[in-house]
C-alpha cells in the first residue's frame, strides 16, 4: 500500500513536468541512440524462425534451446502460438527443428519468454525451463528433454504470487531457480507508468519447492539472469539503468552485491561463455523504436560482450551493429565455439561466424 501511495503522488508530480524534461529523461534512460553498422562475417538467417527467438541457451554439446513466438504488450504480436526449436549448432545446416510438445500441455496459450536449460549430473537429463506467459499471466513450466523423438515432456506449472510479472530465469536445480521479475504492478496502465517514471522496484525472487523469496530487489526494470560457471555469482541485466549487476550467491541462496558494470545500452538477455566465463549480451539501441514500431524506421541491433567480469577493470566490447535492415530487435547473443547465435524478439534469428 505504501509504494501505491508514493506512485501517487509520483504520476501527480508527473502530470506537470515540463516536456523537454520528459524527453531528456526519456533520452537518457531509454537510449534513443542512432549506430552504423558493424557486421560479422558470414552470417546467415536460421531458417524456420519467423516470428521471433527471444531467447537461447546452448548446451555443452552444441545444441541450441531457441524460444519463439512471444507477445508482449507494446511490441508487434505474433499470431501463432509459441515454440520451442532445437538447432545443433555444430552441424552443416542451419535449420532448426521444432520440439514437439507432450499432449498434456495447452500449446495455445504458450506464450515463451526467457529460457534455462539444467542438467541432472545424477542421470544427464537435461531439464529445460520456460517463463510463461498465457493471457499474458506468469508462470514458469518444467519440461524434460527427450533426445529420441526431439520431443519435451511437460512436467510442472509453478506459479507464485512473488513471480508475478516474471522475464527471465536461470536454473540451478531440477526444481529451483532465480528469476527476474521486470515490473512491479500487474495493471498494464500501471506497467506503463512504472517505466515512464523509471521506479526502481523490481526485484529477483529465488524459487525452490521448500522456499520462495526476493533476494536482490531495486531495479529499474530487472531483465536478464545468468550464472557464473562456478555458480558463485549471479548477474541481472538492469535495462533501464544501462548495466549489468553482479551479485555473490550465498549458501542460503540469498544475494549480494558485488559490483554495477554500465555497458551503455538497453542489455536484455544475458549468455554466458561456459569456458571462458564472458557475458554475452543481446541488447536493444532504441526503447522508441522498439515500442513505437515503425519497419520504415526499424528498431536496430547490438551485440556486446563483457571479458573479465570480476576484475577491476572489465573489457567490454561492443561485437555486431546493425540499424535493423538486417536485424530488428535483437534480445539475446549466445556463442559456441566460434559461433554466435543473435536472436530477436519478434524477428529472425542469425548464426554469424566471430572469426
Amino acid at each position: 500500500m505504501g509504494k501505491l501511495v508514493i506512485f501517487s503522488v509520483a504520476i501527480a508530480a508527473f502530470s506537470v513536468l515540463l516536456g523537454e524534461r520528459l524527453l531528456n529523461m526519456s533520452k537518457r534512460y531509454l537510449a534513443f541512440r542512432e549506430v552504423g553498422n558493424q557486421h560479422l562475417p558470414n552470417c546467415v538467417a536460421l531458417k524456420n524462425i519467423e516470428h521471433g527467438s527471444e531467447d537461447i541457451t546452448i548446451l555443452g554439446n552444441g545444441l541450441a534451446f531457441i524460444s519463439s513466438g512471444l507477445n508482449y504488450p507494446g511490441l508487434p504480436p505474433s499470431d501463432e502460438p509459441g515454440k520451442i526449436f532445437l538447432l545443433d549448432v555444430k552441424g552443416p545446416q542451419l535449420k532448426p527443428v521444432e520440439l514437439r510438445i507432450s499432449r498434456n500441455f495447452d500449446l495455445e496459450s504458450f506464450n515463451p519468454h526467457g529460457i534455462s536449460v539444467f542438467t541432472d549430473p545424477s542421470d544427464d537429463t537435461v531439464y529445460l525451463f520456460v517463463v510463461n506467459h498465457p493471457q499474458f499471466g506468469s508462470q514458469i513450466e518444467i519440461f524434460k528433454y527427450v533426445e529420441e523423438g526431439a520431443s519435451l515432456v511437460h512436467l510442472k506449472t509453478i506459479k507464485h504470487e512473488l513471480l508475478h510479472s516474471v522475464n527471465d530465469i536461470t536454473a540451478v536445480g531440477v526444481e529451483s531457480f532465480f528469476a527476474t521479475n521486470d515490473h512491479y504492478f500487474s495493471n498494464n496502465l500501471l506497467k506503463t507508468l512504472e517505466i515512464l517514471l523509471l521506479m526502481p522496484w523490481t526485484n529477483v525472487v529465488y524459487y525452490s519447492p521448500n522456499e520462495v523469496k526476493v533476494v536482490s530487489e531495486g531495479y529499474h526494470f530487472a531483465n536478464g539472469i545468468n550464472m557464473s560457471p562456478d555458480q558463485r555469482h549471479i548477474y541481472v541485466a538492469n535495462i533501464f539503468n544501462h548495466s549489468v549487476e553482479v551479485l555473490e550467491r550465498k549458501e542460503d541462496n540469498t544475494l549480494t552485491p558485488v559490483k554495477s558494470v554500465p555497458v551503455g545500452s538497453l542489455c536484455d538477455n544475458i549468455e554466458v561463455d561456459p569456458e571462458t566465463g564472458d557475458l554475452w549480451l543481446g541488447c536493444h539501441i532504441n526503447a522508441k523504436k522498439l515500442f513505437l514500431f515503425d519497419p520504415k524506421d526499424p528498431p536496430g541491433s547490438e551485440v556486446i560482450r563483457i571479458q573479465n567480469i570480476l576484475s577491476d577493470q572489465p573489457v567490454i566490447t561492443q561485437v555486431y551493429t546493425d540499424d535493423g535492415h538486417v536485424l530488428m530487435g535483437s534480445s539475446v547473443a549466445a556463442v559456441y565455439g566460434e559461433k554466435l547465435l543473435i536472436g530477436t524478439v519478434f524477428h529472425k534469428a542469425l548464426c554469424c561466424d566471430l572469426k
